[in-house]
This record gives C-alpha cells, sequence and structure tokens, in this order.
C-alpha cells in the first residue's frame, strides 16, 4: 500500500509550461525595471521575528516561524534566534539599505523580485508562498516630486 501524495495547499508548483510562461513575465519585469535605470538586490529568505513584527504587532499571523531541528533542545531560546519568513519585501529591505549604506549611492533606485511567505488560508488566486516584485527610490531626506511621477510611468 502506497501513500497518497496530495499537493500542499497555497504553495504553488508550476508544470515546465507554466514555469515558462512565469520566467517570461519575471524577466519582462525586470528588463523594464533595468532599462528605467533600477537595480537588481536580494535579501535574505530570513529575519528575526522581532523585526518582521515592527511596532503594529498584527503580523504575527502570517509570519512562518523557521527553526532548526537540532536547535529544539536548546533551552537558550534567544529573540536572535527566532527567525521567520518575510512575508514581503519592505523590511528585508530597509534592513539592508541600513545595513549597506555606507556603500550604496543615493538616490538609491531599486528592484526586487523575489519569493515572499504569508501565513493566510488559501484561496483562488492567494498563495502562502508567491513571487513579489518591487521598485523603490529612496535618498536621505526628500525625494523631488518627479521620482513621485517616474514610478508610476515605469509600471504602465
Amino acid at each position: 500500500m502506497s501513500a497518497k501524495i496530495t499537493p500542499l495547499s497555497g504553495f504553488p508548483e508550476w508544470l515546465p509550461e507554466q514555469r515558462i510562461v512565469e520566467q517570461h513575465v519575471l524577466d519582462v519585469v525586470r528588463e523594464t525595471f533595468e532599462l528605467h535605470g533600477f537595480v537588481g538586490i536580494e535579501t535574505r529568505a530570513v529575519e528575526p521575528v522581532e523585526r518582521l513584527l515592527g511596532k503594529g504587532g498584527d503580523a504575527d499571523k502570517e509570519i512562518y516561524a523557521v527553526s532548526r531541528l537540532a536547535a529544539r533542545s536548546d533551552a537558550r531560546g534567544d529573540a536572535e534566534d527566532q527567525l521567520g519568513l518575510h512575508f514581503d519585501l519592505t523590511v528585508p529591505f530597509a534592513r539592508y539599505v541600513l545595513e549597506n549604506a555606507g556603500k550604496l549611492t543615493f538616490p538609491f533606485r531599486r528592484y526586487q523580485i523575489q519569493k515572499v511567505w504569508r501565513g493566510e488560508r488559501p484561496q483562488d488566486g492567494r498563495f502562502r508562498e508567491f513571487c513579489q516584485a518591487d521598485i523603490d527610490i529612496i535618498d536621505a531626506g526628500t525625494l523631488p516630486f518627479h521620482y513621485e511621477v517616474e514610478i508610476p510611468l515605469v509600471i504602465a
């Protein structure tokens, strides 16, 4: 008797034909961002849960916790050891900028196309794991208004 294998709800796995379409869409988005002067970055998949929760505290329903199986026997339980998968790209991007501020040129124009995970109930068209594409322009202080106009033009 063999065990029945069923898909894990909310975590898509594409067939080759579907993956080709997804790759094409991501390539077009990436090329568009780069044509407009944005540079690609990738951040780590995990952040300390404390950082992901921020001040709102509401996001804990959306965070997938990550732990090492061997660490379960470790009774320390340090806050820095409590890691979660990021549920969007904002928190990792903010951390990335703070950690690398001395190495970045400002205004910094970045795009990021990366997987994110949300612990919400999957529904038709809503997944727990999905690819998110972001663009941002950041600087110290206030950005000139033309940057506010540029973002919708890139999207269009």
